[in-house]
This record gives structure tokens, sequence and C-alpha cells, in this order.
């Protein structure tokens, strides 16, 4: 039996301090190879520190990871030729046209010439920039900055692709259409690892996602685990009358809302649970107005694990 390939990141009790603040406190973690990793935590979380050292750029104060097998601190030109690295912030230099920020990129990368040319023309045309390639990249939107800054990264044909929080600040489309960039990325084989501060973000792509606070992981799994570690999934009931909410709490336990002639009921969501509820109303001609069903997001995970809401992505 042939051996498991490694995975493309393995990260072990992984710390970083700053004099006597810490910033990372013991981190493990393991991204398999081809998937999308969402780390996901509010600012000042570590998240941005802990993509410096995945990617070289600092040295953790405790532990050790390796990216597909390769250790961080011994093997960090190996490392640095498996990677790429998109930060909180377009790198790119808007004197330079986009074709050129491209070339400038692969003769950083020790490229040829003829491979950097090729290279660029193939990015332009995946990232829906061939006909702005020739313009100077401080003409280009919020978004196309974006698509370029993304292509830049991908110039060394990178297994694992680091993104810091790379929708801020794009509107809402640009956000969507670079969504379609990051699964396309992940359909073709690479890894992603996306930090984020949107839930929905991370909700949409990640197959796996890790919550990071103050330091610390405390929580990770599928997004469809994490939404089940959250409290507050309820079923709300409107009603036209108080005689109406009044037959109603007597019938189930709940939390009524006078003011707005509603009821609350404990519930996982589930139609045959719903179905069952009305059912039992209508038995007893309780007439329910509306009904409104809410289950548990990333949003309630959110809160429950850190205790203030995420960014909106809106």
């Amino acid at each position: 039996m042939s051996p498991q390939p490694p995975p493309a990141l393995a990260v072990h009790q992984l710390g970083k301090s700053f004099g006597a603040h810490t910033v990372l406190d013991g981190i493990d973690l393991e991204v398999a190879a081809g998937s999308i990793f969402s780390l996901l935590g509010p600012n000042g979380a570590g998240k941005t520190t802990l993509v410096r050292i995945l990617a070289t750029l600092s040295a953790p104060t405790t532990g050790t990871a390796r990216v597909f097998g390769h250790d961080l601190l011994h093997e960090a030109d190996t490392v640095r030729r498996l990677i790429g690295v998109t930060g909180q912030y377009a790198a790119v230099d808007g004197v330079l046209t986009g074709t050129e920020n491209l070339r400038l990129t692969g003769k950083l990368l020790h490229l040829d010439r003829a491979e950097s040319r090729t290279r660029a023309t193939e990015l332009t045309d995946r990232f829906d920039l061939t006909d702005a390639a020739g313009r100077r990249a401080a003409t280009y939107s919020g978004g196309m900055r974006r698509r370029l800054d993304l292509a830049m990264s991908l110039m060394g044909r990178p297994r694992i692709i680091f993104l810091d929080e790379p929708t801020t600040g794009l509107d809402p489309r640009s956000r969507r259409d670079l969504w379609q960039v990051i699964r396309r990325l992940a359909a073709d084989g690479a890894t992603i690892f996306l930090t984020t501060q949107y839930l929905e973000e991370a909700d949409q792509l990640a197959d796996r996602i890790a919550v990071l606070d103050n330091g610390k992981i405390v929580a990770e799994g599928t997004p469809a685990e994490l939404k089940r570690l959250a409290p507050g999934g309820h079923i709300r009931l409107a009603f036209g009358d108080r005689d109406a909410l009044a037959a109603a709490l007597r019938v189930v336990d709940g939390q009524a809302d006078p003011e707005q002639l509603s009821l609350q009921v404990p519930s996982a969501g589930h139609a045959d649970e719903v179905r069952k509820l009305l059912n039992r109303f209508a038995e007893l001609d309780i007439a329910v107005d509306q009904v409104t069903v809410h289950v548990p997001d990333l949003d309630d995970v959110f809160f429950a694990l850190t205790g203030h809401p995420a960014e909106s992505a809106a």
C-alpha cells in the first residue's frame, strides 16, 4: 500500500508572542490538499499574523508548520516555491500596466522571459483582464485590482494560495465575482487558505472553517457542523389578536411578545416539526397569521463563540 500524501498544511501548537503579548496561542490545524479552508475571526484575532508565519514572512515563537510535508523554518525556500499570497490590500503597482505587473512578478520569481510572457497572457485571460492588460493599473476598479493581485500570486503556479481577507473593501458584485474566481482555482486543484471576517464568505466557499478568537482556535468543522454548535433555532408564530396568542400559549411553551402578537417556540426548524405544530393549532381552531423559521447560522455560531457579531458582508 502506497503511503498517504501529506496534507497541504499541517500546523502543530503554533504560537507567536511579541514580548509579553501573545498573539497566537497553540494553534493546531490541518488543511487537505485541494480544499478551501477558511479561518474566520474578528479584527485582532491573529489571522494576519498566522498568514504571515505560514507565508514565511515571520517566524513563530513556538510550534511547527509544514506545507506539503516541508518544514516552514528549515525548508523555507522550498515552501516559498509552493505558495502564493494575496494580502488584505492589493500589492499592485499603479504606474505599471496589468501585463507589466505580471511580468515583473515573473522576473522576481526567476521565470524566463518566454514563460513570463506566456503566463501573463494566460492569467489576464483567465481573470477577464485581457482588454485592460495594456492599461495602467491605477485606472483599474477595486475589483479589477483585486483580480490582478490574485493573478500575480499565481504566476509561479503555487499549490497552496493564502488569501488574507481578499474581499475587504469590495462592493457586493466584485466580492461575488472574486468568489467565482476562488471556486475555479479550487476546482483546478489548488488549495485555498482563506481568512475572512465575513460569515457569508466562509459559508459560501469553505469546505471547512476554523474560528479564531484571541489567538486560539475555539471551533473547527464543516459549516453544517459549526451551525449545530449554536443555540437559537426557533419558529416564530404571529397571530391576529391577543386571544389567539393566549390560546397558543396554553398549547405550547414559548416566549410571547404581546406587543407584536407573536410567539417564539424553540425548534430545530425541521419541516415535519413545523407541520405538526401548525396541524395542532388547526385542530384547536387557533388561527396563525404568519410563520417564520430561524435555524442557527454562522452569525449565531460566531456570536456564541466570540461574544460579538462578525462583519456584515454588505
